[in-house]
Parts: structure tokens; C-alpha cells; sequence
């Protein structure tokens, strides 16, 4: 089984991008061999390299040099920004799981830690029958939850954590992203989503980072 995390989030919008960059610089900063991917990205502009997403190149300028090619990074990028098998579809793209672990598989042949960012949130159609949670399975990697702190994220986050285990797949545990600085009574919103899914490996903010500790939870998580 490879070493690394695979990001979810409680919806979009709720950061996945934003933790994932701020774990691979934290693994970077660690002398840690730490590779990057966004499988599936609805959402594109053209460029003179081709269509390019946003969160992608994030994660691409977050890794370490020497940067591996784009599409290594982000295999399927689709012009419009919604559902990705509605993407797809639209672009005439069809998206093949068994496609994303072979090239998943090639990144981390030499052992690195993969952090592969989701799209969405967890129940997303791929397209046909294939949903996220096949890619996860086919991948190998504990689900790490990206909570966006505001309103509603309590019952978000136990129903996606409870979707994530039913799908069969590992609850790798929780960061908390303070997207909603105005939150009231936060700090007991976050001991109430702990008292279900466990405490959280991180609490961050804007310009916030990933320190040693947060990582030493999720590689817990990943031995498991």
C-alpha cells in the first residue's frame, strides 16, 4: 500500500486545496519525498500549455523541484466548472479510474508520500457507475476530511465521515479550515464534531501551516 492521504472536504469550496498545499510544504520542510495530485478537476482556463486549473497548479507550486509535468499532476482537467462526469460529458472525456491508479502507481514507485486531492465533495459521480469512492479503494489511501468550519459543517462532517466508512473506505480523521472567521462558538463546534470523528489533526486559518505534529496524527492514521 502506498504512504500518503487522500483529501475530501465537506463540500467544495470548504479548502481541500488549501490543506493539501500547506501538507506538502509541511512534508517538504521535513526532507520527506512527497509527490502531488488533483485526479479530477472540473473548472479550466486555456493557456498557451493547454487547459490548466487552478487548484492544480496550486499543488504543482507547492511541490518541490524539480516539478514533475503537469499532467502528471492533474490527468483529467475539464472546462466547466461543476460536476465532473457533467464536465466530462461535455468535453467528450471519459474518465477511467483504472487510468488514475496506473499513473498514481507510477508516482509512487519510489516510495513517495502521495497527497492526492479530491474533487467536490465525497459523493461525486465519475462518470458511468464510477464514483469517488472506487477511485479511493483503487488507490489505497485513508480519506482525510477537510471540515469547513461554518455553519451546518457539524452535521457535514459526520454524515460525509459517516458516507466515507460506509463507502468501504478508511477514515484517515479530520482537519478543521476556519473559512468562516465569524463562527460563533467555534471552539465548540470543533469539540463537538471531535466527540464523534476524534480529535482533529489540525485547526488551521488563512496563512496558517501543517506543523510536525498534525502530520504525526495522519501518519497514524496511515499506518493503520
Amino acid at each position: 500500500m502506498s504512504s500518503g492521504w487522500y483529501l475530501s472536504g465537506t463540500d467544495t469550496g470548504v479548502g481541500k486545496t488549501y490543506v493539501a498545499c500547506a501538507l506538502i510544504r509541511a512534508l517538504a520542510a521535513e526532507s520527506v519525498p512527497v509527490r502531488a495530485m488533483k485526479p479530477v478537476a472540473s473548472g479550466a482556463k486555456e493557456t498557451t500549455h493547454g487547459l490548466r486549473n487552478d487548484d492544480a497548479l496550486a499543488l504543482l507550486d507547492a511541490l518541490p523541484a524539480p516539478k514533475p509535468p503537469y499532467a502528471d499532476v492533474n490527468p483529467y482537467v475539464l472546462r466547466e466548472p461543476i460536476a465532473p462526469h457533467l464536465a466530462a460529458a461535455i468535453d467528450g472525456v471519459s474518465i477511467d479510474p483504472a487510468a488514475i491508479s496506473s499513473r498514481f502507481r507510477a508516482l509512487a514507485a519510489d516510495g513517495a508520500t502521495m497527497v492526492v486531492e479530491g474533487v467536490g465533495g465525497w459523493s461525486v459521480p465519475l462518470g458511468g457507475d464510477a464514483m469517488q469512492s472506487d477511485l479511493v479503494r483503487a488507490l489505497g489511501l485513508p480519506v482525510v476530511l477537510v471540515v469547513g468550519l461554518r455553519l451546518g459543517c457539524i452535521n457535514h462532517a459526520l454524515l460525509t465521515a459517516r458516507a466515507i466508512r460506509a463507502d468501504r473506505c478508511l477514515f484517515g480523521g479530520w482537519i478543521g479550515n476556519r473559512i468562516d472567521p465569524d463562527l460563533a462558538h467555534a471552539d465548540d463546534v470543533v469539540a463537538t464534531i471531535a466527540k464523534f470523528l476524534g480529535q482533529p489533526a489540525a485547526i488551521i486559518a488563512h496563512g496558517g501551516v501543517l506543523d510536525s505534529a498534525a502530520l504525526a496524527k495522519l501518519r497514524l492514521a496511515d499506518d493503520s
